[in-house]
C-alpha cells in the first residue's frame, strides 16, 4: 500500500509539473506575440503620421 501511495504522489507531482510548465510556456509565447503586435502597431502609427494626409 505504501508503494502505491508513493507512486501516486510521484506521478501526480510529475503531471502537475508538466501542466505548470506548459502553462508558463503558453503565457510566454502569448506575451511575445502581444509585444510584437504592439511594436508593429506603433511602427504603423508612425508611418501613418509621417505620410501626408490625402483624400480619395
Amino acid at each position: 500500500m505504501k508503494k502505491f501511495i508513493t507512486t501516486a504522489v510521484v506521478l501526480g507531482t510529475a503531471v502537475a509539473g508538466i501542466l505548470t510548465w506548459r502553462k508558463v510556456e503558453s503565457d510566454r509565447i502569448r506575451n511575445d506575440l502581444w509585444t510584437e503586435a504592439e511594436r508593429v502597431s506603433t511602427e504603423q502609427d508612425e508611418v501613418a503620421e509621417a505620410q501626408p494626409a490625402h483624400r480619395a
